[in-house]
């Protein structure tokens, strides 16, 4: 009689734990639980935190200060609402907000009660160069983000670029998180980062530094 081999036991598998949020990201998530459970003031630190990043988007797309404000506060209202529904899937809280600043703009063009206002004092009040990705040479296009005529040209681009631009460069978003945003891959967005840097670079007055590219 053959005898019989034995069957190994069977070890089950465990499926790879999902990487959580990690260094900034780790204290960002730690203020959303926080938020969830109720803690008014994470929530707040939470506004303090991504409030020129929503303001930024919003007012490149609507062109009014006043108006950017309104639907900035507006974002953080709906945003409080549904923190309960946000859940850590490997992106940045800023993406999230970007999105509910997005369709409330959306909202507000669909109504037909807008208009395009730039004031040279929002405009020269709008940048911060120093948050523009480094290394890019993108970047030489929008160092001088702070003058008026640049803005200007920005706010000619049509809105795809313009938006790309905005939360490419003035939030600086990654291409991930921006393609998040705009709901579109990150292929897709590096070719519509390109064609508006070079749209812009076209749009821009006499007396720039001309951008090589390279």
């Amino acid at each position: 009689m053959t005898a019989a081999v034995a069957t190994p036991p069977v070890v089950p598998t465990q499926a790879s734990p999902v990487d959580g949020p990690v260094g900034e990201q780790a204290q960002v998530w730690a203020l959303i639980v926080q938020a969830q459970s109720g803690d008014r003031d994470a929530f707040g630190a939470l506004y303090k935190r991504y409030q020129d990043t929503v303001f930024r988007f919003v007012y490149f797309r609507v062109g009014s200060r006043p108006l950017a404000e309104d639907i900035t506060s507006e974002t953080f209202l709906r945003a409080l609402k549904r923190i309960d529904s946000f859940t850590w899937q490997g992106r940045d809280l800023g993406a999230w907000l970007v999105t509910i600043a997005r369709n409330l703009v959306a909202d507000h063009f669909k109504s037909g009660r807008y208009r395009l206002e730039v004031t040279t004092g929002d405009v020269l009040d709008a940048d911060r160069a120093d948050r523009c990705p480094e290394g890019a040479p993108e970047t030489a296009v929008v160092d001088h983000i702070t003058n008026v005529a640049l803005l200007a040209a920005v706010l000619q681009l049509n809105p795809e670029q313009r938006e790309c631009i905005v939360l490419r460069f003035l939030n600086c978003f990654t291409v991930a998180e921006t393609a998040r945003a705009m709901g579109k891959n990150e292929g897709a967005i590096k070719a519509l980062q390109y064609r508006a840097v070079r749209a812009l670079a076209r749009l821009l007055p006499d007396g720039f530094e001309e951008v090589q590219w390279s």
